[in-house]
Protein backbone atom coordinates (compact mmCIF):
# COMPACT_ATOMS: atom_id res chain seq x y z
CA UNK A 1 0.00 0.00 0.00
CA UNK A 2 1.21 3.72 -0.50
CA UNK A 3 2.17 5.39 2.15
CA UNK A 4 0.85 8.99 2.79
CA UNK A 5 2.34 10.43 5.50
CA UNK A 6 1.86 14.37 5.14
CA UNK A 7 -2.17 13.96 5.20
CA UNK A 8 -1.89 11.24 8.04
CA UNK A 9 0.47 13.50 10.01
CA UNK A 10 -2.37 16.23 9.39
CA UNK A 11 -5.27 14.51 10.51
CA UNK A 12 -3.80 12.98 13.47
CA UNK A 13 -3.43 16.62 14.99
CA UNK A 14 -6.24 17.93 13.78
CA UNK A 15 -7.61 15.11 16.50
CA UNK A 16 -5.25 15.60 19.21
CA UNK A 17 -6.54 19.49 19.30
CA UNK A 18 -10.25 19.47 18.13
CA UNK A 19 -13.79 17.32 19.19
CA UNK A 20 -14.76 16.93 15.75
CA UNK A 21 -12.77 17.08 12.19
CA UNK A 22 -13.95 16.40 8.95
CA UNK A 23 -11.97 15.03 6.44
CA UNK A 24 -13.61 15.84 2.94
CA UNK A 25 -12.83 15.07 -0.42
CA UNK A 26 -14.17 13.06 -3.80
CA UNK A 27 -15.51 9.77 -3.62
CA UNK A 28 -12.67 6.67 -4.14
CA UNK A 29 -9.95 9.03 -2.92
CA UNK A 30 -8.78 7.57 0.05
CA UNK A 31 -10.79 9.11 2.93
CA UNK A 32 -11.62 5.51 4.69
CA UNK A 33 -8.17 4.07 4.05
CA UNK A 34 -6.58 7.04 5.70
CA UNK A 35 -9.10 6.92 8.72
CA UNK A 36 -8.52 3.49 8.95
CA UNK A 37 -4.61 4.17 9.09
CA UNK A 38 -5.81 6.67 11.82
CA UNK A 39 -8.07 4.18 13.95
CA UNK A 40 -4.72 1.93 13.82
CA UNK A 41 -2.57 4.05 15.65
CA UNK A 42 -4.97 5.55 18.04
CA UNK A 43 -4.54 4.79 21.70
CA UNK A 44 -7.95 3.34 22.69
CA UNK A 45 -11.27 2.09 21.43
CA UNK A 46 -12.60 2.79 17.94
CA UNK A 47 -15.75 2.34 16.67
CA UNK A 48 -16.59 2.53 12.89
CA UNK A 49 -19.71 3.74 11.56
CA UNK A 50 -20.80 3.76 7.17
CA UNK A 51 -23.55 5.15 6.67
CA UNK A 52 -23.68 2.99 3.78
CA UNK A 53 -25.26 0.08 5.47
CA UNK A 54 -27.92 -0.16 6.20
CA UNK A 55 -27.26 -1.89 9.37
CA UNK A 56 -25.18 1.47 10.98
CA UNK A 57 -28.14 3.66 9.63
CA UNK A 58 -30.51 1.58 11.65
CA UNK A 59 -27.97 2.41 14.75
CA UNK A 60 -28.26 5.92 13.99
CA UNK A 61 -31.77 6.20 14.27
CA UNK A 62 -31.95 7.31 18.06
CA UNK A 63 -28.48 8.93 17.35
CA UNK A 64 -28.06 10.14 20.75
CA UNK A 65 -28.81 6.52 22.48
CA UNK A 66 -26.28 5.65 20.61
CA UNK A 67 -23.27 8.03 20.31
CA UNK A 68 -23.60 9.22 23.86
CA UNK A 69 -21.79 5.92 25.50
CA UNK A 70 -19.11 5.66 23.01
CA UNK A 71 -15.20 5.92 23.68
CA UNK A 72 -12.09 6.89 22.13
CA UNK A 73 -12.28 7.41 18.16
CA UNK A 74 -15.70 7.49 16.39
CA UNK A 75 -15.43 7.64 12.77
CA UNK A 76 -18.52 8.08 10.66
CA UNK A 77 -18.33 7.67 6.90
CA UNK A 78 -20.57 9.45 4.42
CA UNK A 79 -21.79 11.55 6.99
CA UNK A 80 -23.48 14.13 3.93
CA UNK A 81 -26.35 11.11 4.31
CA UNK A 82 -26.98 12.36 7.92
CA UNK A 83 -26.76 16.58 7.88
CA UNK A 84 -29.17 15.88 10.94
CA UNK A 85 -26.43 14.23 13.20
CA UNK A 86 -24.77 17.46 12.89
CA UNK A 87 -26.49 18.99 16.33
CA UNK A 88 -26.38 15.80 18.49
CA UNK A 89 -22.48 16.22 17.30
CA UNK A 90 -21.99 19.24 18.79
CA UNK A 91 -23.70 18.35 22.34
CA UNK A 92 -21.40 15.23 22.55
CA UNK A 93 -18.09 17.31 21.73
CA UNK A 94 -19.10 19.72 24.60
CA UNK A 95 -19.97 16.84 26.84
CA UNK A 96 -17.38 14.02 28.76
CA UNK A 97 -14.95 12.73 28.40
CA UNK A 98 -12.73 15.32 26.64
CA UNK A 99 -10.71 12.68 24.94
CA UNK A 100 -13.94 11.28 22.73
CA UNK A 101 -13.14 12.05 19.24
CA UNK A 102 -15.18 12.33 16.23
CA UNK A 103 -14.09 11.79 12.88
CA UNK A 104 -16.23 12.56 9.65
CA UNK A 105 -15.79 11.31 6.35
CA UNK A 106 -17.77 12.83 3.37
CA UNK A 107 -17.90 13.54 -0.05
CA UNK A 108 -18.23 17.34 0.40
CA UNK A 109 -21.22 18.95 -0.15
CA UNK A 110 -22.92 22.63 0.36
CA UNK A 111 -24.99 21.13 2.61
CA UNK A 112 -22.34 19.96 4.47
CA UNK A 113 -20.59 22.30 4.92
CA UNK A 114 -23.07 25.08 5.99
CA UNK A 115 -25.24 22.47 8.52
CA UNK A 116 -21.58 21.40 10.26
CA UNK A 117 -20.45 25.26 10.44
CA UNK A 118 -23.63 26.55 11.69
CA UNK A 119 -23.81 23.59 14.28
CA UNK A 120 -20.18 22.98 15.08
CA UNK A 121 -18.82 26.26 15.17
CA UNK A 122 -15.41 25.98 17.47
CA UNK A 123 -15.40 22.58 17.86
CA UNK A 124 -15.06 21.04 14.17
CA UNK A 125 -11.84 21.37 11.84
CA UNK A 126 -11.54 20.01 8.37
CA UNK A 127 -9.34 18.25 6.36
CA UNK A 128 -9.32 18.16 2.37
CA UNK A 129 -7.75 14.91 0.92
CA UNK A 130 -7.00 14.52 -2.55
CA UNK A 131 -5.09 11.95 -4.77
CA UNK A 132 -1.71 10.62 -4.62
CA UNK A 133 0.80 13.32 -4.49
CA UNK A 134 4.28 12.67 -6.51
CA UNK A 135 6.58 12.62 -3.09
CA UNK A 136 3.87 9.88 -1.96
CA UNK A 137 4.47 7.49 -5.56
CA UNK A 138 7.99 8.52 -6.25
CA UNK A 139 9.63 10.87 -8.74
CA UNK A 140 10.23 8.37 -11.04
CA UNK A 141 6.69 7.68 -11.13
CA UNK A 142 5.67 10.84 -12.51
CA UNK A 143 4.79 10.17 -15.98
CA UNK A 144 2.37 7.93 -14.87
CA UNK A 145 0.90 10.04 -12.22
CA UNK A 146 0.55 12.97 -14.61
CA UNK A 147 -1.11 10.78 -17.26
CA UNK A 148 -3.21 8.47 -14.81
CA UNK A 149 -4.28 11.02 -12.10
CA UNK A 150 -3.66 10.67 -8.43
CA UNK A 151 -7.07 8.44 -7.65
CA UNK A 152 -5.79 5.24 -5.94
CA UNK A 153 -7.79 2.85 -8.39
CA UNK A 154 -7.03 4.95 -11.48
CA UNK A 155 -3.11 5.21 -10.67
CA UNK A 156 -2.97 1.38 -9.43
CA UNK A 157 -4.72 -0.45 -12.12
CA UNK A 158 -3.20 -2.82 -14.45
CA UNK A 159 -2.48 -1.46 -17.67
CA UNK A 160 -3.76 2.10 -18.89
CA UNK A 161 -6.67 0.56 -21.03
CA UNK A 162 -8.06 -0.41 -16.74
CA UNK A 163 -7.23 3.37 -15.71
CA UNK A 164 -9.38 4.86 -18.41
CA UNK A 165 -12.27 2.91 -18.10
CA UNK A 166 -12.15 3.00 -14.75
CA UNK A 167 -11.39 7.34 -14.71
CA UNK A 168 -14.66 6.57 -17.50
CA UNK A 169 -16.69 5.35 -14.83
CA UNK A 170 -15.72 7.47 -12.15
CA UNK A 171 -17.11 10.45 -14.21
CA UNK A 172 -20.30 8.75 -14.76
CA UNK A 173 -20.99 7.18 -11.72
CA UNK A 174 -20.41 11.02 -10.09
CA UNK A 175 -22.87 12.74 -12.05
CA UNK A 176 -25.81 10.02 -12.55
CA UNK A 177 -25.45 8.73 -8.31
CA UNK A 178 -23.37 10.54 -6.31
CA UNK A 179 -24.76 14.38 -6.69
CA UNK A 180 -28.30 13.23 -6.55
CA UNK A 181 -27.26 11.48 -3.24
CA UNK A 182 -26.17 14.67 -2.18
CA UNK A 183 -29.69 16.39 -3.46
CA UNK A 184 -28.86 17.83 -6.69
CA UNK A 185 -31.62 17.22 -8.89
CA UNK A 186 -29.24 18.60 -12.13
CA UNK A 187 -29.89 16.01 -15.49
CA UNK A 188 -26.68 14.00 -14.95
CA UNK A 189 -26.22 14.26 -19.25
CA UNK A 190 -26.32 18.67 -18.82
CA UNK A 191 -24.05 18.30 -15.85
CA UNK A 192 -21.74 15.99 -17.99
CA UNK A 193 -21.69 17.91 -21.24
CA UNK A 194 -20.96 21.37 -18.72
CA UNK A 195 -17.95 19.26 -17.01
CA UNK A 196 -16.84 18.00 -20.31
CA UNK A 197 -16.75 22.11 -21.71
CA UNK A 198 -14.80 23.07 -18.92
CA UNK A 199 -12.41 20.54 -19.83
CA UNK A 200 -11.65 22.72 -23.03
CA UNK A 201 -11.20 25.72 -20.26
CA UNK A 202 -8.80 24.35 -18.24
CA UNK A 203 -6.18 26.54 -16.99
CA UNK A 204 -8.13 29.42 -18.63
CA UNK A 205 -10.08 32.39 -16.53
CA UNK A 206 -13.54 32.10 -16.46
CA UNK A 207 -15.47 33.64 -19.16
CA UNK A 208 -19.23 33.26 -17.62
CA UNK A 209 -20.84 34.92 -20.79
CA UNK A 210 -18.75 32.19 -23.05
CA UNK A 211 -19.76 29.14 -21.67
CA UNK A 212 -23.25 30.66 -21.32
CA UNK A 213 -23.91 30.98 -24.75
CA UNK A 214 -22.42 27.37 -25.59
CA UNK A 215 -24.20 26.01 -23.28
CA UNK A 216 -27.85 27.78 -24.30
CA UNK A 217 -28.24 29.05 -20.70
CA UNK A 218 -28.02 31.59 -18.59
CA UNK A 219 -25.06 33.11 -16.85
CA UNK A 220 -26.70 32.57 -13.71
CA UNK A 221 -26.64 29.02 -14.37
CA UNK A 222 -23.26 28.08 -15.70
CA UNK A 223 -22.02 29.91 -12.28
CA UNK A 224 -24.37 27.44 -9.99
CA UNK A 225 -23.21 24.59 -12.39
CA UNK A 226 -19.74 25.67 -11.74
CA UNK A 227 -19.92 26.19 -8.07
CA UNK A 228 -21.52 22.59 -7.70
CA UNK A 229 -18.56 20.78 -8.98
CA UNK A 230 -16.00 22.89 -7.35
CA UNK A 231 -17.71 22.68 -3.88
CA UNK A 232 -17.31 18.95 -4.82
CA UNK A 233 -13.73 18.69 -5.24
CA UNK A 234 -13.88 17.89 -8.97
CA UNK A 235 -13.18 21.32 -10.56
CA UNK A 236 -10.80 24.00 -8.77
CA UNK A 237 -11.41 27.72 -8.62
CA UNK A 238 -8.17 29.56 -8.44
CA UNK A 239 -8.82 33.00 -7.18
CA UNK A 240 -7.00 36.27 -8.71
CA UNK A 241 -4.40 38.31 -6.31
CA UNK A 242 -5.47 42.00 -6.36
CA UNK A 243 -3.94 44.93 -4.56
CA UNK A 244 -3.83 48.59 -5.33
CA UNK A 245 -0.75 48.61 -7.69
CA UNK A 246 -1.78 51.56 -9.92
CA UNK A 247 -2.50 48.59 -12.78
CA UNK A 248 -5.92 46.77 -14.14
CA UNK A 249 -6.14 43.55 -12.66
CA UNK A 250 -7.65 40.26 -13.82
CA UNK A 251 -10.79 39.88 -11.10
CA UNK A 252 -11.96 36.53 -12.70
CA UNK A 253 -10.73 32.75 -11.46
CA UNK A 254 -8.66 30.48 -13.34
CA UNK A 255 -10.38 27.27 -13.63
CA UNK A 256 -9.04 23.74 -13.20
CA UNK A 257 -10.18 19.78 -13.49
CA UNK A 258 -8.90 18.96 -9.90
CA UNK A 259 -7.77 15.53 -11.17
CA UNK A 260 -5.42 15.20 -14.43
CA UNK A 261 -6.47 12.10 -15.19
CA UNK A 262 -10.17 12.85 -14.97
CA UNK A 263 -9.24 15.90 -17.37
CA UNK A 264 -7.77 13.32 -19.78
CA UNK A 265 -10.72 11.06 -19.62
CA UNK A 266 -13.14 13.58 -20.20
CA UNK A 267 -10.93 14.42 -23.64
CA UNK A 268 -10.89 10.92 -23.88
CA UNK A 269 -6.96 10.74 -24.06
CA UNK A 270 -5.36 7.03 -23.65
CA UNK A 271 -1.83 6.06 -23.85
CA UNK A 272 0.70 8.71 -23.49
CA UNK A 273 1.57 9.54 -26.86
CA UNK A 274 -1.88 10.99 -27.41
CA UNK A 275 -1.48 12.92 -24.39
CA UNK A 276 1.71 14.09 -25.68
CA UNK A 277 -0.08 14.98 -29.39
CA UNK A 278 -3.00 16.61 -27.53
CA UNK A 279 -3.38 20.64 -28.03
CA UNK A 280 -4.10 20.81 -24.63
CA UNK A 281 -0.91 18.97 -23.08
CA UNK A 282 0.57 22.24 -22.03
CA UNK A 283 -2.55 22.86 -19.66
CA UNK A 284 -2.66 19.83 -18.91
CA UNK A 285 0.96 19.92 -18.11
CA UNK A 286 0.84 23.11 -15.47
CA UNK A 287 -2.58 21.50 -13.93
CA UNK A 288 -0.03 18.42 -12.93
CA UNK A 289 2.63 20.83 -11.72
CA UNK A 290 0.58 23.33 -9.96
CA UNK A 291 -1.35 20.70 -8.29
CA UNK A 292 2.00 19.07 -7.11
CA UNK A 293 3.62 22.17 -5.90
CA UNK A 294 0.21 22.71 -3.58
CA UNK A 295 0.46 19.51 -2.42
CA UNK A 296 4.43 19.98 -1.53
CA UNK A 297 4.54 22.83 -0.01
CA UNK A 298 0.87 21.96 2.38
CA UNK A 299 -0.88 25.20 0.92
CA UNK A 300 -4.43 25.93 2.09
CA UNK A 301 -7.14 26.43 -0.62
CA UNK A 302 -7.17 30.52 0.90
CA UNK A 303 -3.35 30.93 0.61
CA UNK A 304 -3.39 30.16 -3.37
CA UNK A 305 -3.91 32.37 -5.96
CA UNK A 306 -2.69 33.34 -9.59
CA UNK A 307 -2.16 37.04 -10.61
CA UNK A 308 -2.24 38.76 -14.32
CA UNK A 309 -2.63 42.41 -15.58
CA UNK A 310 -4.36 43.78 -18.42
CA UNK A 311 -1.10 44.89 -19.99
CA UNK A 312 -0.03 41.16 -20.16
CA UNK A 313 2.04 40.71 -16.78
CA UNK A 314 1.15 37.50 -14.76
CA UNK A 315 2.34 34.69 -12.47
CA UNK A 316 0.82 31.16 -12.43
CA UNK A 317 0.57 30.65 -8.77
CA UNK A 318 0.75 32.94 -5.88
CA UNK A 319 0.68 31.39 -2.63
CA UNK A 320 0.17 34.14 0.38
CA UNK A 321 1.11 32.41 3.91
CA UNK A 322 1.40 35.15 6.77
CA UNK A 323 3.92 37.79 5.77
CA UNK A 324 5.57 35.89 3.01
CA UNK A 325 4.91 35.97 -0.63
CA UNK A 326 6.01 32.89 -3.22
CA UNK A 327 5.69 32.66 -7.26
CA UNK A 328 5.76 29.75 -9.41
CA UNK A 329 5.51 29.87 -12.87
CA UNK A 330 4.96 26.78 -14.55
CA UNK A 331 6.77 26.09 -17.74
CA UNK A 332 7.08 22.79 -20.00
CA UNK A 333 10.26 23.27 -21.67
CA UNK A 334 13.93 21.86 -20.56
CA UNK A 335 15.43 25.49 -20.73
CA UNK A 336 12.94 27.75 -19.07
CA UNK A 337 14.76 31.48 -18.91
CA UNK A 338 13.73 34.86 -17.58
CA UNK A 339 10.85 36.68 -18.97
CA UNK A 340 10.12 40.52 -18.04
CA UNK A 341 6.99 39.26 -16.79
CA UNK A 342 8.73 37.52 -13.98
CA UNK A 343 10.50 40.34 -13.33
CA UNK A 344 7.07 42.58 -13.07
CA UNK A 345 5.66 39.65 -10.64
CA UNK A 346 8.82 40.14 -8.57
CA UNK A 347 8.76 44.03 -8.03
CA UNK A 348 5.22 44.60 -8.22
CA UNK A 349 4.23 41.79 -5.67
CA UNK A 350 7.16 41.92 -3.48
CA UNK A 351 7.66 38.27 -3.65
CA UNK A 352 9.69 36.47 -1.26
CA UNK A 353 11.51 34.39 -4.44
CA UNK A 354 10.14 33.11 -7.55
CA UNK A 355 10.97 29.24 -8.87
CA UNK A 356 10.45 28.19 -12.81
CA UNK A 357 9.17 24.72 -12.43
CA UNK A 358 10.05 23.29 -15.97
CA UNK A 359 10.02 20.03 -17.93
CA UNK A 360 13.49 19.09 -17.74
CA UNK A 361 16.43 17.20 -15.31
CA UNK A 362 18.65 19.88 -14.19
CA UNK A 363 18.13 22.64 -11.49
CA UNK A 364 19.52 26.18 -11.78
CA UNK A 365 19.28 29.89 -10.90
CA UNK A 366 17.91 32.43 -13.94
Amino acid sequence: MIQRPRPLKALQGLLAHNPVVALLGPRQVGKTTLARQVARGWQGPVTFLDLEDPADLELLREPMLTLRGKRGLVVIDEVQRRVDLFPVLRVLADAPPKSRRFLLLGSASPALLRQSSESLAGRIAYQELGGFALDEVGVEKAPRLWLRGGFPRSFLARSEAASLAWRRDFVRTFVERDLPELGLSIPSATLLRFWSMLAHVHGNLWNAADLARAFGMGEVTVRRYLDLLASTFVVRLLQPWHENLGKRQVKSPKVYVQDVGVLHALFGIGPMESLERHPKVGASWEGFALQTVVDRIGARPEECFFWATHAGAELDLLVVRGQKRWGFEFKRSETPSATRSMHTALADLKLDRLEVIHAGARTFPL
